[in-house]
């Protein structure tokens, strides 16, 4: 089983190459973010009790965010794994993922980061901006604040998989092509 967690700064291009995983080894993606809007659109529990942390603007517990990502895998049988997209985030949360991953006896098979320059990033979230709608990618001052907050809240994360020889990096600049074969190669070395 490929258990994969991606990381990478807005606009790295992580929910692209994800597509990519996803189609070509039988994964399923799991964006937390995706995950929170589905469970409160469908008004589940899980999907109630976070959505009154949210308009607390109180961020969703580890643990609320840990049952639902159990419960989509539980969903998710036939699969040759999961990437993990938007978490953990921080180093608890990672702790967290892996005792999950312990009683279903999983594991994270490798931490892939693209990384790319922040100006090159800035450019693709403000072109990102114009066709999506997306507010927070239309400000360069939003944009770098949240590339402040990945460094200092998810990047530490390299050092806690990079102990466990499960952190890779990928250079997440040129055409989604090239990415896209870097992380192939990747992928390829690690089954």
């Amino acid at each position: 089983m490929i258990n994969i967690v991606l990381f990478g700064k807005p606009g790295a291009g992580k929910g692209t190459q994800a597509m990519f995983l996803k189609t070509n080894f039988n994964l399923v993606h799991i964006s937390t973010g995706d995950l929170f809007r589905k469970n409160i659109k469908n008004e589940t529990t899980l999907g109630k009790l976070a959505k009154s942390y949210m308009d607390k603007g109180d961020l969703v517990p580890d643990k609320v965010t840990i049952d639902l990502l159990e419960t989509e895998v539980d969903q998710n049988h036939q699969v040759n794994g999961f990437i993990f997209d938007g978490f953990p985030r921080t180093k608890s949360q990672a702790k967290s993922l892996d005792n999950f991953l312990l009683k279903k006896e999983m594991s994270i098979k490798a931490t892939i980061a693209l990384e790319a320059d922040d100006d090159v990033l800035v450019k693709r979230l403000l072109m990102r901006g114009e066709t999506s709608g997306r507010i927070d990618d239309q400000d360069e001052t939003k944009i770098r604040n949240r590339f402040d907050e990945y460094n200092q809240k998810t990047a530490p994360l390299k050092s806690y998989y990079d102990a466990q020889r499960k952190f890779h990096s990928i250079d997440g600049i040129g055409t989604v092509e090239e990415i896209t074969f870097r992380l192939k190669l990747l992928i390829d070395s690690l089954q």
